[in-house]
């Protein structure tokens, strides 16, 4: 009996979030690529607004997988509508899918799904939010620079303007209990690759340079292995092409980032995970306290128990959920966060 009125009880509430929205397909045209998106409407199909879902990093089937679907559902319970596509050559849609597309590309992507719903009038359209998370964080801000028509932004496991990596190497080591002076080697290591692909070096000075760190486990598995000829001079045109930071050896995704995140004017709430082993969190709401926190109205929240991606977890670990199979249970608050919210600066 117990049983029985836990699925009942699972079924209805999974009617109850299906009720709350009615979703459809809506492709838009990119650089002569038509991409496939779904719009989410609220149950009485008169939104608020829209707002736009921003990916992070990495391949998306986001249509077809029904990806932030508790996110969504918790934005249409506050009245707006939400708008996510997949990116190109992922899903549906058309066109080749580039790992290392331009930040300025996906901010011109995002612009053009706008356009699109407004030139189609599409309910709502005309009040647009953006809600995005991880690499996001460098999108919406040109987004919201060049476009200027944006009524607000939730960010979500926000990033600074400068590449991630050391901080979620140095994080994930210490997780696999590497001590810190060999944490602190691997990591030199890392950084003396970066300046050597940045200026120009070939591929055998760069193997003689990062000996220990291409032989770790963590690393091997994160970057699929010990590394090619051909991947490492198609990751040195890209490289070649930003400036790195030279005591760090970061490579500067967004030059002036500072100067962009001063010049927002449209509310913005940052949400983070205090285990967040992927980007610098701390850094992240220090920067945004420093710039948008002087000038706009600005909410940050950050969860205790939550990893990047928002879930429960116990060390944030890139593979803590593949290796350990554990339940992807958002943590808690983190849906409600965006709705009180909402209530106050989204109206």
């Amino acid at each position: 009996m117990k049983n029985l009125l836990l699925t009942l009880s699972l079924c209805l509430s999974a009617f109850n979030a299906m009720a709350q929205t009615i979703q459809e397909p809506l492709d838009f045209k990119f650089e002569e690529s038509n991409l496939s998106g779904v719009l989410m409407m609220p149950e009485n199909n008169q939104p608020k607004g829209i707002v736009r879902i921003v990916h992070g990093s990495g391949e998306t089937n986001a249509v077809q997988q029904d990806w932030y679907r508790d996110v969504r559902v918790q934005l249409a319970k506050s009245g707006y509508a939400t708008y996510m596509c997949d990116k190109m050559g992922c899903g549906k849609s058309e066109g080749v899918f580039d790992y290392n597309q331009p930040v300025q590309n996906s901010a011109d992507e995002v612009i053009a799904a706008i356009q699109s719903l407004k030139k189609q009038k599409v309910k709502g359209s005309d009040v647009i939010g953006l809600w995005g998370i991880s690499r996001a964080g460098w999108i919406n801000p040109l987004v919201i620079q060049q476009y200027q028509d944006i009524n607000f932004w939730i960010s979500v496991s926000g990033v600074d303007g400068k590449e991630n990596f050391k901080y979620l190497l140095e994080q994930n080591l210490k997780i696999e209990e590497i001590p810190q002076d060999s944490v602190q080697l691997l990591v030199k290591e890392w950084q003396a690759g970066n300046r050597i692909c940045h200026k120009g070096g070939g591929f055998e000075t760069y193997l003689q340079a990062t000996s220990k760190l291409r032989s770790n486990a963590f690393y091997k598995r994160f970057v699929g292995g010990a590394g090619t000829a051909d991947g490492y001079y198609q990751f040195q045109k890209q490289l070649m092409h930003q400036p790195l930071e030279e005591v760090t050896a970061l490579p500067i995704y967004i030059e002036n980032f500072e100067s962009i995140l001063n010049g927002i004017q449209c509310p913005v709430l940052a949400l983070f995970g205090e285990k967040d082993r992927n980007v610098d969190w701390k850094k992240t709401r220090t920067l945004y306290q420093r710039t948008l926190g002087t000038h706009t109205n600005l909410a940050i929240q950050t969860f205790p128990e939550a990893n990047h991606n928002m879930y429960q977890c116990k060390t944030g670990g890139f593979y803590e959920f593949q290796d350990n199979k554990l339940p992807w249970t958002r943590c808690e608050g983190f849906l409600e966060a965006m709705s009180e919210w909402l209530e106050k600066e989204g109206d």
